[in-house]
C-alpha cells in the first residue's frame, strides 16, 4: 500500500515537471547564466584598463619612518568607488586596484608600483609629498624579460601566496613595534626582506608582489564582534526574515498557554566585563584589534616568486624570504603563512603534473597581476594602511642591503606639473 502511494506521488511530480519544464528550467539555469555573464563583461572591462608601471628610485638617505608610506596608502584608498547596479551588471565595472613590488636579482633590488593610468598623478603626488627626494620614472615591465610560459627546460620556479594565519580582525606586528626613540636602536622591518632579496645571484630572481584593493567598511564588523567577545559584551544578534517568521509562529502556537517571548527581550546589549579583570595580554589584543579596524582597509594578495636556472635551482633563497616574513608574526595576534593551494608543492597522486600546473598558475598570476574577481565566496586577507606600510615602504638609512639600488645624485624637488592633493 505504502509503495503504491509513493509511486503515485512520483507520477504526479513527473507529470507536473513534464508539463512545466519550460518554466522551471530557465529558473534553474538563471544563476549559471548570470555567473557567465558577469565573468564575461568583467573580463572585457578589465582588459580595457590602461596600466602604467613606475620604478621608484630611492635616495641614499631616508630618515622618515614607514608612517610616511602609510599616508601614501591612505591616498591610494581614494581609488575606492561604490559601484551601482548598472555599473556592475551591465558595464562589468570592478573596483580598481594597485600593485607594489620589490624585485631582487644580480643587478640589485628595485621598487615598482603598477597602477591604473588614470590615477598616476594622484599616486605620484602622494609619494612625492612624503618622499620629495625620490625619483619616479615609467619603466618597461621586467616580467617581459622572461618567457611568457614558465617553468620550461631552462628556468624553474617556486611560488606562493601568503595569507593571514588568523581572522582578518587580528593585526600582524606592525612598524611601531620596531621603532625606538633612540635612532641608534631604531629597526626597519624591511631590512630582513632586503637582505633576503640581496642574496640573489646571476640568473636568479626573487620577486615580492603586494596587490591592494580598497574595500568598504563592512569588514570592520568582524573586528567589532571580536572585541565584544573578548571583553564579554553581549550583542544583539541580527535575524533573518525566516527566523522572525519562525519566532512569530512559535509564539502563536504557545499563545493560549504562555505570553510571547521575543529574542530582542533576551539579547539586549549588556555592559562589558570590567576591563580591569582582563590580563595584560588580553588588553593588548583588544587594543590591537581596535587599532586595526580604526584604519582604512584593503583586500590584499602578498605573492612571492623565485626563479632560477633549472640545472642550478635551489630553495635557499625561498627559506630566507619565508624567514623574513616571520618577523610580522606574534602568537597572540596574527602573522603570515603559506596558502597551500598556491604553494608549488603538490601531494600525490600525479604529484609532478600538479606541481607543474601550480607553477604555471602562480607565474601567470604574477605576470597578469589580476585580482580573483570571478570566484564566489573568495575571502582575501584584509590589511589596513599601517600593515601595508610595514610590508612595503622605502628603506630607511638604517637598511644596508649590499645590492639596494640608490639614486646617484639627490633630486632637487618633484616635477612642477604634478597636482597637489
Amino acid at each position: 500500500m505504502a509503495i503504491e502511494v509513493f509511486n503515485g506521488i512520483l507520477q504526479i511530480i513527473f507529470r507536473i515537471l513534464a508539463a512545466s519544464w519550460w518554466a522551471i528550467l530557465p529558473l534553474i539555469l538563471l544563476p549559471v547564466f548570470l555567473d557567465f555573464w558577469l565573468m564575461a563583461i568583467r573580463f572585457k572591462y578589465i582588459l580595457k584598463i590602461k596600466w602604467v608601471l613606475l620604478e621608484i628610485k630611492i635616495p641614499r638617505e631616508i630618515l622618515k619612518t614607514p608612517k610616511a608610506m602609510e599616508l601614501v596608502f591612505a591616498a591610494v584608498y581614494s581609488m575606492h568607488d561604490s559601484k551601482k547596479f548598472v555599473d556592475i551588471w551591465w558595464k562589468g565595472e570592478v573596483q580598481f586596484w594597485a600593485t607594489f613590488e620589490m624585485t631582487g636579482h644580480a643587478g640589485g633590488i628595485r621598487f615598482y608600483a603598477r597602477i591604473p593610468a588614470q590615477f598616476r598623478n594622484m599616486i605620484e603626488s602622494a609619494i612625492y609629498s612624503q618622499y620629495p627626494d625620490i625619483e619616479i620614472v615609467e619603466a618597461e615591465d621586467y616580467v617581459d624579460l622572461l618567457p611568457a610560459v614558465l617553468p620550461n627546460n631552462i628556468y624553474d620556479l617556486w611560488g606562493n601566496n601568503f595569507i593571514l594565519a588568523k581572522p582578518n580582525a587580528y593585526p600582524i606586528q606592525t612598524y611601531p613595534f620596531f621603532e625606538d626613540i633612540t635612532k641608534e636602536k631604531r629597526l626597519d622591518p624591511l631590512a630582513v626582506i632586503m637582505e633576503a632579496l640581496s642574496k640573489t645571484k646571476e640568473d636568479e630572481m626573487s620577486w615580492l608582489q603586494l596587490l591592494v584593493r580598497p574595500v568598504d567598511n563592512s569588514w570592520k564588523k568582524e573586528g567589532e564582534e571580536l572585541v565584544s567577545k573578548l571583553i564579554g559584551r553581549k550583542t544583539k544578534k541580527e535575524r533573518t526574515v525566516l527566523e522572525d517568521l519562525g519566532v512569530f509562529l512559535g509564539n502563536l502556537i504557545k499563545a493560549p498557554f504562555t505570553p510571547p517571548v521575543w529574542p530582542d527581550d533576551e539579547q539586549k546589549e549588556g555592559p562589558a566585563t570590567n576591563l580591569g579583570s582582563l590580563t595584560p595580554g588580553e588588553r593588548d589584543v583588544v587594543a590591537a584589534v581596535e587599532n586595526k579596524i580604526s584604519k582604512l582597509g584593503f583586500e590584499s594578495i602578498l605573492r612571492f616568486v623565485y626563479i632560477d636556472k633549472a640545472d642550478a635551482f635551489t630553495k635557499s633563497n625561498v627559506s630566507s624570504v619565508f624567514g623574513a616574513m616571520r618577523q610580522f608574526t606574534t602568537q597572540h595576534l596574527n602573522g603570515f603563512k603559506f596558502h597551500s593551494p598556491t604553494t608549488t608543492k603538490a601531494d600525490p597522486p600525479f604529484k609532478a603534473r600538479k606541481n607543474y600546473l601550480r607553477k604555471r598558475r602562480i607565474y601567470d598570476s604574477y605576470r597578469w597581476r589580476f585580482f580573483p574577481f570571478f570566484l564566489k565566496n573568495n575571502k582575501l586577507p584584509i590589511l589596513n594602511t599601517e600593515e601595508l606600510a610595514t610590508i612595503y615602504h622605502f628603506p630607511t638609512t638604517f637598511v644596508e642591503a649590499p645590492t639596494l639600488k640608490h639614486l646617484d645624485s639627490k633630486r632637487g624637488e618633484p616635477p612642477a606639473e604634478l597636482p597637489i592633493i
